[in-house]
């Protein structure tokens, strides 16, 4: 019988979150004024509630683009996308909406949710630059769980934005302000056709 030595194992998987289940302990810790992972601030909270505004926008309003949707119709293998996140990380709420389409149109995608802050072990094996950014999305063989590649934690235009502006000296604040403008003008556009080129390998495998 094969070791399974990977820290991402089949009981991880198996007690992740479906998105439902994340929006659903996303809403009930607000309802306490709380949120995800292990320090609670009046900001984090704050940045939450945001975060819940901005999915539901992008859940509504959505729409994935033909070329997308035709190669999600193509996979032919059984996936794992599991997606290390927190609530109230800015970028995850851009992105996961789009996974959660996907995984909708493609029943072949297991889309499952965990936070970064529970799973350390996981998450120091997907770093950014030596950092626990998030969101990570990591997609595995259903049957194995070996690891077809991964994505995040945001598309590579909203990084180099992200990077030029922390290099100008930009606080904290004020660069994320800046790039959820751009998140609002590209409209999932570019998240969107970095999966179309990174999908068709995953699902070669």
């Amino acid at each position: 019988m094969e070791i399974h030595t990977s820290p991402i194992t089949p009981e991880i998987i198996e007690n992740a979150l479906d998105y439902g289940q994340y929006r659903q302990l996303i809403a009930t810790l607000l309802a306490a004024n709380l949120t995800t992972g292990p320090n609670q601030t009046d900001a984090l909270v704050e940045y939450s509630k945001m975060n819940v505004q901005r999915m539901n926008r992008i859940d509504k309003h959505v729409q994935l683009l033909p070329q997308l949707v035709e190669i999600l119709h193509a996979i032919k293998q059984p996936m794992v996308w599991l997606v290390l996140t927190e609530a109230w990380c800015g970028d995850a709420a851009q992105n996961l909406p789009i996974f959660a389409k996907i995984a909708e149109i493609q029943p072949l995608i297991q889309l499952r949710f965990i936070l970064r802050d529970e799973h350390p072990e996981i998450m120091d094996l997907f770093l950014t630059r030596n950092t626990r950014s998030i969101p990570k999305l990591i997609a595995m063989t259903s049957d194995t769980l070996k690891v077809l590649g991964h994505w995040g934690p945001r598309p590579a235009e909203a990084d180099a934005l992200v990077q030029s502006l922390k290099s100008a000296g930009m606080a904290h604040d004020d660069y994320v302000l800046e790039v959820h403008k751009w998140y609002g003008s590209n409209k999932t556009i570019a998240l969107q056709n970095e999966l179309i080129a990174l999908i068709p390998a995953w699902n070669a495998g």
